[in-house]
């Protein structure tokens, strides 16, 4: 009985596999929503609430500025704006979806290549975000913050992700292993003379918990397996089905850290 069984098992799972991995490539990855993936991933979350720290802090700003906004969805949530609030952003789809939920909030969202210099004048904000950066350009915040100026960022840190990302594209080089150091982030920031006034790093759990879930976040995370598509890769996306439908979710650990950092000297007397 056992041995007709299996035959029929395994079609169910093969069934299985073409479903999720259909439904996962073809759904939209625009935006930085990963509401998708409710009830198909999970993630820990950092302690120190990045949202609402940040949300605490735009309520005290006059003018802000949020680089690499993505669909904008994280400035969105906080519930004050300062006066003058603008956000950048590099992908033509996350900019126009950024600027629909921005706009009837009175930001502004400029279409910016991620590359220096940022289209600002010198000392035209007193806060600066940024949630999960691709780079960081010290130099360039330093600049566009006003004197007493605060930068507040979360971001991503060493070895995030690595277990799936080595699944796919075999062992990683130290040097890649040694890439967004938050102890770099300290001292580049330092370098373009800035105070960090509080810099925490710390590790999450995540569970994948079905083929799907893979192939969404590697379809909206790019940089985690460069040039990924279901094609380039279907064999150890099969691999990696019978793994979770065998052993469970499959488990990594994201890397997260915050930095905040000052730029010396007073505010302005309109900022105070």
């Amino acid at each position: 009985m056992a041995g007709s069984s299996a035959p029929l098992t395994h079609s169910a799972s093969d069934a299985r596999f073409e479903t999720l991995v259909a439904e996962a490539d073809a759904v939209s990855v625009d935006g930085w929503d990963f509401s998708w993936l409710d009830g198909r991933a999970t993630e820990q979350r950092p302690s120190w609430g990045y949202a609402r720290a940040m949300a605490d802090r735009l309520a005290r700003a006059g003018a802000a500025l949020d680089i690499q906004t993505g669909g904008g969805e994280v400035l969105a949530s906080a519930p004050v704006l300062p006066p003058l609030t603008v956000a950048t952003e590099s992908w033509p789809p996350n900019a126009a979806r950024a600027s629909a939920l921005l706009r009837p909030r009175g930001a502004v969202v400029v279409a910016d290549s991620d590359e220096p210099p940022l289209p600002f004048a010198d000392h035209a904000f007193d806060l600066v975000v940024s949630r999960h950066p691709v780079t960081t350009w010290w130099d360039e915040i330093a600049r566009v913050l006003a004197p007493g100026g605060t930068y507040f960022s979360q971001q991503v840190g060493r070895e995030s992700v690595f277990e799936l990302v080595e699944y796919f594209l075999g062992p990683l080089s130290a040097e890649q292993r040694g890439s967004r150091d938050p102890r770099r982030a300290r001292e580049d920031a330092e370098a373009a003379g800035l105070e960090v006034t509080d810099l925490r790093a710390e590790r999450l759990r995540m569970e994948f918990l079905d083929i799907g879930s893979v192939v969404y976040f590697l379809r909206k995370v790019i940089w985690m397996v460069p040039g990924f598509t279901v094609g380039a890769y279907l064999p150890q996306l099969r691999s990696l089905h019978r793994r979770i439908e065998e052993e469970g979710p499959f488990v990594a650990h994201s890397a997260r850290f915050l930095i905040e950092a000052r730029k010396p000297g007073q505010p302005p007397t309109a900022l105070l």
